[in-house]
């Protein structure tokens, strides 16, 4: 079942006794035990009648006996349990053995007064094993996988309902490169814009510029168009900015050695005939980072690309060996990367 889907039933107040959110976007996974917890105890029973459990410290059937353990206070109590690592394909060793016969058996015929979350922060869970389909038959089971670049808006739009902000369309793209697709850090951030808008209650442009904090990628974007744009002045001025952050040159190197790979690889995969989809499976990253790596790479020549990687390359071994001051030498690179499309520029 999807999140939204299950946030449908759980609104409506129409609960399972068992759930099983597995999956590493870790927004989703929050946001449903909170809406579990909110529709289903009373504000003053949530101190009470509340168990969390780490499954990499405690028994499985130590909270199955707490499930059917009636609650002191209260009709109902919740049960959370994370970290089932015998759900994966290949289980972690622990100092201890799960029983995962007692929750085989829970799940067969749980109790009507607990209800039973148990969150799997994994990418992939086994399947093929017995429990997880007893899930399926007897529970809910909910994939809370990362969104992809294309439904980003719909989030976008939904969060902002929610806090009861506008947000132009024109935004959008902005909003993404600069926060990314991690939704946590998505609420977080129009949370903040939330706290600042006036009456109207619109976002603006400026606003959203002054106020968004920056994610390394976007930041690593910024200097890649400093240097499609030939702005030797731009750059110099992110690159100072970061230094402020306290980011250090050696891993803002790599950071445009990894955006410039990938638009060099998107660069090679399209005079290859690959569309935009089809290079995933050979450029490891977003389809969001790729998307944007399209984009850039019609202002830069392979033979550009390739000798902007020979710098980044020669840049990052001089300052691991101590053969250039590394602020200095970092800016050096700014120049001679802008230099190298300077002088394209003037051949063509």
């Amino acid at each position: 079942m999807s999140y939204l889907e299950i946030l449908k039933k759980i609104n409506k107040k129409q609960f399972s006794p068992v759930y099983l959110l597995y999956g590493t976007e870790s927004y989703m996974i929050q946001d449903i035990k909170q809406k579990i917890l909110d529709k289903s105890l009373p504000e003053e029973d949530q101190d009470v009648n509340v168990s969390t459990y780490d499954l990499e410290e405690t028994p499985i059937e130590n909270v199955v006996t707490d499930a059917e353990t009636y609650p002191f206070f209260g009709e109902k109590k919740i049960i959370i349990a994370e970290k089932p690592v015998f759900m994966k394909a290949k289980p972690d060793k622990l100092p201890f053995e799960h029983e995962v016969e007692a929750l085989q058996r829970y799940l067969e015929d749980p109790v009507d007064y607990s209800t039973l979350v148990i969150v799997a922060p994994y990418e992939k869970l086994d399947e093929r094993k017995k429990l997880f389909k007893q899930f399926k038959k007897h529970g809910e089971v909910v994939s809370c996988m990362p969104v992809k670049e294309w439904n980003m808006a719909e989030w976008i739009n939904s969060i902002a309902s929610d806090l009861h902000i506008e947000i132009p369309k024109s935004l959008h793209d902005f909003i993404i490169e600069e926060v990314g697709t991690n939704l946590l850090v998505l609420k977080s951030e129009l949370e903040k814009l939330a706290l600042n808008v006036r009456e109207d209650r619109l976002v603006t442009k400026e606003m959203a510029e002054e106020l968004l904090s920056h994610s390394s990628e976007s930041s690593g974007l910024k200097l890649v168009d400093a240097v499609m744009e030939r702005d030797v002045t731009k750059a110099i001025r992110i690159f100072r900015g970061l230094m402020q952050t306290n980011e250090e040159p050696i891993a803002l190197t790599a950071l445009l050695a990894s955006q410039f790979r990938i638009i060099l690889q998107a660069k090679i995969l399209k005079k290859k005939g690959y569309a935009q989809n089809q290079m995933q499976q050979y450029i490891k990253a977003h389809p969001y980072v790729i998307k944007m790596a399209m984009k850039r790479e019609q202002h830069f020549t392979q033979d550009e690309l390739e000798m902007i990687m020979h710098l980044l390359t020669e840049t990052d071994h001089e300052i691991k060996q101590g053969k250039a001051e590394k602020e200095l030498a970092f800016e050096l690179l700014l120049y001679r990367m802008i230099n190298i499309k300077k002088k394209t520029k003037q051949i063509s």
